[in-house]
């Protein structure tokens, strides 16, 4: 079988880390993959399993040697990326990688590894449900949610170039399509 990759983005709030812990309880073929990133970890947060954490010096050095299949600085003097060695870890253990990142992450990675590459869109049926979503939270600020928004409109901009767009109106419909897609793409 060759090596595939599963990507999967969503503005935030659109429901997509719920819909990929489910896939991965489910579907024992795939494994996360763990982004590495130059922020600090937070108080739970365990390096090599919720992210790879490295210093601003390891990860240019990651750069110049080229081990990222995509990298981005999402904030400033943050960066987040996928390396090519967690992508080939998982494939060496037999499964299939799952990345959880955002637009542009995704679309690098496609453009990557083209048809070995699935990648989904999961869109919020419209802002106006994204933003009760993310008011229901109750980590939002005024403002962040404002931010949030705007960049969800950002994201949604580009999900016309993802193989595939679910829109979770009902999240057991839209896990159901998910995972029907990476069903018949694994296939």
């Amino acid at each position: 079988m060759a090596n595939k990759i599963i990507i999967i983005t969503a503005p935030s709030g659109a429901g997509k880390t719920t819909i990929v812990k489910q896939l991965l309880s489910e579907m024992p073929q795939l494994e996360f993959s763990i982004s590495a990133t130059t922020r600090t970890a937070r108080e739970n947060e365990v390096d090599g399993k919720d992210y790879y954490f490295l210093t601003q010096e390891d990860f240019h050095e990651k750069i110049e040697a080229h081990e990222f299949a995509e990298y981005e600085m999402v904030y400033a003097g943050k960066y987040y990326g996928t390396l090519k060695s967690e992508l080939e870890r998982i494939w060496q253990h037999g499964r299939t990688p799952m990345v959880d990142i955002d637009v542009k992450g995704a679309l690098s990675i496609k453009e990557h590894y083209q048809d070995a590459a699935l990648t989904i869109f999961i869109q919020p049926p419209t802002l106006d449900a994204l933003r009760v979503r993310l008011s229901e939270r109750g980590t939002e600020t005024q403002a962040s949610l404002e931010e949030r928004l705007g960049k969800a409109r950002y994201e949604l901009s580009f999900s016309h170039q993802f193989d595939e767009i679910v829109i979770n109106d009902q999240l057991a419909i839209a896990h159901a399509e998910v995972k029907a897609l990476v069903e018949g793409f694994l296939k």
